[in-house]
């Protein structure tokens, strides 16, 4: 018993003389780290000096001119014989532009399916080189948004409306399913004609009513085949959008792969959920 008292107390004694061994060498290391952070008599001087950050040269990604379309600063494309006249927009008395102030100048074209006219913004400005020269779209401000969004927009407006008067713009559907078929009718049971002569398009598409749509003005429909649907017209946007209608009765579905497709529209296939 009294030899394990007495090892008791050399273990005691032995952690007190390490633990002021390791305090007083943490001592002097305190007092000279201490000692280096004094400043010395010859660096201090009465006037501090600020310390700045480190500045570096900034380099831009692109040399060329920022804010530029693409496709606004193309220049249109006339054929020779499509005639292309630009008309400013009418003034009153007082100077002002007797329209809205969003409508600028007034585009006529005109070719051999038809003359189409387009009413370009106000801040659109449309200039041409040499008087034979193809016109070019400009904008009086390029770091607008609204203006930025406006220069392609207009300049394919122009280029679809030029194509349209000279070639014509096509769409054509596909039906694809058991029974799906479609015919040019003079006449409709189900919708009433909107102008004289209208024809409409008669869809057999898996209804056990009559489908029928009357074919816009401007735009002429065919089948070639009983399953194949042609739509042309001078007007791009009206010929896509009558297509779209067509296209609604029976949007595709990735199943089966049945519907009405347009142009070179596909569908991804999907497989069946078995349990």
């Amino acid at each position: 018993m009294i030899g394990k008292n007495q090892s008791i107390a050399a273990a005691h004694d032995q952690s007190l003389s390490t633990h002021a061994m390791f305090s007083t060498a943490r001592r002097r290391c305190l007092q000279g780290a201490g000692a280096s952070l004094k400043p010395s008599a010859s660096s201090q001087s009465p006037i501090q000096t600020a310390v700045h950050p480190p500045t570096y040269a900034c380099r831009a990604f692109s040399t060329s001119k920022p804010c530029q379309s693409k496709i606004g600063r193309a220049p249109l494309s006339i054929p020779p014989e499509v005639q292309f006249e630009i008309i400013p927009p009418t003034k009153t008395r007082g100077g002002r532009i007797s329209s809205r102030d969003e409508q600028g100048a007034t585009v006529h074209v005109k070719g051999p399916l038809g003359e189409m006219s387009y009413t370009v913004p106000s801040f659109v400005e449309i200039v041409r080189d040499t008087p034979n020269g193809p016109p070019t779209i400009k904008v009086l401000n390029a770091d607008e948004r609204r203006q930025r969004e406006m220069w392609g927009t207009v300049r394919a407006y122009l280029q679809n409306h030029i194509l349209g008067v000279s070639e014509g713009h096509t769409a054509i559907l596909r039906l694809v399913g058991v029974g799906y078929r479609a015919t040019i009718e003079k006449s409709a049971t189900t919708v009433e004609s909107e102008y004289e002569g209208q024809e409409f398009v008669n869809l057999k598409v898996g209804f056990s009513h009559p489908v029928e749509l009357g074919i816009p003005k401007g735009v002429k429909a065919s089948t070639p085949q009983p399953t194949r649907i042609l739509l042309e017209g001078a007007d791009k946007e009206v010929v896509m959008h009558f297509a779209a209608q067509i296209r609604a009765w029976r949007r595709p579905e990735p199943y089966k792969g049945k519907g009405i497709f347009v142009n070179d529209e596909t569908i991804k296939l999907k497989s069946k959920k078995i349990k």
